[in-house]
């Protein structure tokens, strides 16, 4: 004897397909009915937020980014003849990295400009106001920014090291090895990593740098006379 639900399966089995699709359309259209404040509702959303994303991007992001980056053009040109203070100021004429930062310090010129001004501050031996903008800027993805985010952490770590907070000193070089792997600034501060932790009388941290130096970036500057160092803080 078929049970209960065998006999439902077998009369579900012999339902003419149109009629299946008849109620399965009916159902829906049920639902768009019950609930249809709410779903004109939820799109009214989803317009105005993509609306909204597109319309800052190239209504007010994108143009604030062109700005940015052509206020910099003739403060990087002074940075580059070595005219700190005009590319930090401006020049009465044209605006300097300040400028830039105090208008568009949220875009990504912006960010470089702080980092700029940063470096202004300490070739004229201001390393509180050096610091004040090293500590503006904000890491960037994708090369050539990886490279300055790792001069940027290795900059407030010599700062560190001026001030003898070795702790903090190492902490920042750490980022800095971290920030970009490259046969430049890689080996540059792991190097700078072994000194400071040698000041900390942690030998066998600055013997580990240097040979990290030795094993992973054995072309570059640093890795010439590496043994050496090695030698000298295994003597300490």
């Amino acid at each position: 004897m078929a049970t209960t639900s065998t006999k439902g399966k077998k009369t579900e089995a012999n339902v003419d397909p149109e009629v299946k699709i008849e109620n399965a359309l009916d159902k829906t259209e049920m639902f768009f009915q019950k609930n249809i404040k709410q779903l004109i509702t939820a799109l009214i959303v989803v317009v105005v937020l993509v609306g909204g994303y597109f319309a800052y991007s190239y209504l007010i992001a994108k143009p604030r980014v062109e700005k940015a980056a052509e206020m910099m053009f003739v403060a990087e040109q002074m940075f580059a003849a070595g005219e700190y203070n005009t590319a930090l100021e401006g020049d009465g004429s044209n605006a300097g990295f300040i400028d830039v930062v105090d208008q568009y310090g949220s875009t990504r010129p912006g960010r470089l400009a702080a980092h700029y001004a940063g470096v202004c501050y300490m070739k004229l031996g201001d390393a509180d106001a050096a610091m004040q903008y090293l500590t503006k800027y904000k890491s960037v993805k994708g090369a050539p920014g990886v490279i300055i985010n790792a001069q940027n952490y290795g900059l407030q770590g010599d700062i560190y090291v001026d001030k003898g907070d070795y702790a903090k000193a190492a902490e920042l070089y750490e980022k800095a090895v971290k920030a970009a792997d490259n046969v430049l600034t890689t080996p540059y501060y792991l190097r700078k990593l072994a000194y400071v932790r040698a000041e900390q009388g942690n030998t066998a941290a600055a013997i580990e740098a240097c040979r990290r130096i030795k094993s992973n970036y054995p072309s570059s500057l640093e890795a010439r006379d590496i043994d050496k160092l090695i030698g000298e803080f295994g003597q300490r």
